[in-house]
């Protein structure tokens, strides 16, 4: 016998036996009640030859392409209203510190200086001062146009008792007749010194006056 024979007598006596199998267990299912339909998926489950075949690998589909991110959302900036009125100003005063009340000292007393030794003493005329200017010493223009006026001066003198200056202190009103009261003052003139404290002699002053009069005949 050829070896294909065999193998066909083989797969005659399997098929057989599986026939007889079958047949053993749809009686068996028949005897112990088992649902017609269970026997009916055993006998298509055996009975059905399952050929698989070799199915090609298929390739993995390629990655989907990323989308690019869409923008983000900007919202719109809101409106800005350029008329708004501007709140009003509120301008506070301060007031300002209020100044210490800064109490006022007086300041001492000064010590007072001791007593003089003697009481000072201003110069002193010696005879007649009213003879020292008379009307014979009228200036002569001043006579002729009858003017007349008192003069009022003031007289320093040295410690020799003589006249070292004579000083106007009120005009009368002609100087012609003012400079003649000088000028015989200071001719005529005879004092007693001043005095200071200690009773030295010392510069003092004198203050009179000569009124010129036009003697009448």
């Amino acid at each position: 016998m050829a070896y294909a024979d065999q193998e066909m007598s083989g797969n005659r006596i399997a098929a057989f036996v599986v026939v007889a199998l079958i047949h053993i267990v749809v009686g068996y299912a028949l005897v112990t009640g088992l649902a017609y339909e269970g026997v009916r998926a055993i006998v298509k489950k055996v009975t059905t030859v399952d050929i698989k075949k070799e199915e090609p690998k298929k390739e993995p589909p390629p990655p989907p392409k990323q989308q690019a991110a869409p923008p983000p959302i900007v919202a719109p900036p809101p409106k800005i209203n350029v008329n708004v009125t501007p709140p009003p100003v509120q301008t506070v005063v301060t007031p300002p510190p209020v100044a210490p009340v800064v109490p006022i000292i007086a300041p001492p007393a000064p010590v007072a200086p001791p007593p003089p030794k003697f009481q000072p003493k201003q110069p002193q005329p010696k005879g007649r001062s009213g003879e020292w200017v008379t009307t014979n010493d009228y200036p002569s223009r001043a006579l002729r146009e009858e003017r007349e006026g008192t003069t009022r001066f003031r007289l320093t003198v040295g410690p020799d008792g003589k006249v070292a200056n004579c000083e106007i202190t009120g005009s009368s009103g002609s100087p012609d007749l003012d400079e003649a009261a000088c000028a015989n003052l200071r001719r005529r003139g005879k004092f007693a010194p001043a005095t200071d404290g200690d009773g030295n002699p010392t510069t003092g002053y004198y203050s009179n006056a000569v009124r010129w009069q036009i003697p009448k005949d």
